[in-house]
């Protein structure tokens, strides 16, 4: 069987880590996170992971080594992932995917919620520093930030859609579905 990526894009907290998560403990897949890399260097350097810091690493990097930089770190990533399922998490811009739809066995999902459900996701997780103080506004203000901009344009390219407003199980169950006929 080909190595099938599969590459997750949509707005902040709107699932794509618990799809990820999911399609790693049932499926047994692997992972690769666009946001590790920018992670890993603001670890190294010691620098406060906020949101604002993930964005400035990855707009200076993609200045002065090109806009596909990441991506060509993730496609040879993925190759080299010893598993037949391999799920890119954070596919933001059209370069993210540039070098992954090279192989035969890539699927681009795009994931979406209700804005004010992915807010209270947000802030609940706080997955960088002080995510659990933004105001709902600011929230949204983050969607217009470089690092997201392209993100609508992407999900358009998706082969698939999730609709998560709902309930784990609901969405669960949505993935189920996904593989399922992605496999066929």
């Amino acid at each position: 069987m080909k190595k099938l990526i599969i590459g997750l894009t949509g707005p902040v907290a709107s699932g794509k880590g618990t799809v990820k998560k999911y399609i790693e403990e049932k499926y047994g897949a692997k992972d690769c996170r666009f946001s590790t890399i920018l992670r890993d260097v603001l670890v190294r350097i010691d620098v406060p992971i906020i949101r604002e810091n993930l964005q400035k690493v990855s707009t200076t990097l993609r200045q002065l080594f090109g806009e596909d930089l990441l991506a060509r770190v993730i496609a040879k990533d993925v190759l080299e992932l010893n598993s037949e399922i391999v799920v890119v998490d954070g596919v933001r811009r059209l370069a993210d995917i540039r070098y992954l739809k090279e192989n035969k066995g890539f699927v681009l999902i795009s994931i979406d919620a209700d804005p004010q459900v992915r807010y209270e996701r947000m802030v609940l997780r706080n997955e960088n520093v002080g995510d659990d103080k933004k105001t709902f506004e600011q929230f949204l203000a983050d969607h217009n930030a470089e690092a997201d901009s392209e993100v609508p344009i992407v999900m358009k390219e998706a082969r698939f859609t999730i609709e998560n407003s709902g309930t784990l199980d609901e969405l669960k169950i949505q993935v189920d579905k996904l593989i399922g006929e992605i496999r066929k």
